[in-house]
C-alpha cells in the first residue's frame, strides 16, 4: 500500500470525529449563510467515507486491469505498429484512471482530515469561508471561489 493509499485508508474512520459536535459551531460561513449544523457536516463526512469505499473498489479493479494489460502487452500484437500503438494507448488510459482514482482518494482524505481537525470550510490560501453551497456541491474544495479563480488563471 502506498503512502497515499494509507492516508486515504486512515481518513475513512467515522469514529475519529469525536469533536464534530463542538467543531461544527466554529466552522466559518459566508455572509448571509446559516451556520453549519451537525447533520449537514455529518452528511458530508459520511458521503466522503462512502465515496472512499467506492473509489477503493474502482482502484482495485483498475489496478488489476492495468496489471493484465502490462502482463499481456506483447501477446497477439504481431508486428503491426498500429497494434502496438493501440496497446500503448489502452495502457495509458488505464494508468490515467488509476492515477485519477488515487488523487480523488487523497483529496477525500484531506477533506476528512480537515473535518476532523476543525479546519473544514476555511480557504487554505486566504482563510476566508469557502461557502456552504460550494462545499455541499464539492466537499473536497479547499479554496474559496476567488482563490480558485486566481489559481486557475495562473
Amino acid at each position: 500500500m502506498s503512502p497515499n493509499d494509507a492516508a486515504a485508508e486512515a481518513a475513512a474512520a467515522p469514529e475519529d470525529f469525536a469533536n464534530l459536535t463542538t467543531d461544527v459551531s466554529a466552522l466559518p460561513v459566508r455572509e448571509g449563510e446559516d451556520p453549519w449544523t451537525l447533520p449537514e457536516l455529518q452528511e458530508i463526512a459520511d458521503a466522503l467515507i462512502a465515496e472512499n469505499g467506492r473509489l477503493r473498489e474502482e482502484l482495485a479493479a483498475a489496478d488489476q486491469g492495468l496489471s493484465d494489460l502490462l502482463r499481456n502487452s506483447g501477446d497477439g500484437a504481431g508486428d503491426d505498429q498500429a497494434d502496438y500503438g493501440s496497446s500503448a494507448l489502452e495502457r495509458e488510459q488505464e494508468l490515467s484512471m488509476v492515477n485519477n482514482t488515487r488523487d480523488l482518494l487523497v483529496q477525500n482524505a484531506h477533506a476528512l482530515d480537515r473535518i476532523r481537525l476543525g479546519t473544514y470550510a476555511s480557504c487554505e490560501l486566504c482563510g476566508e469561508p469557502i461557502g456552504k453551497a460550494r462545499l455541499q456541491a464539492f466537499p473536497r474544495a479547499t479554496l474559496c471561489v476567488a482563490c480558485k479563480q486566481r489559481e486557475e488563471r495562473r
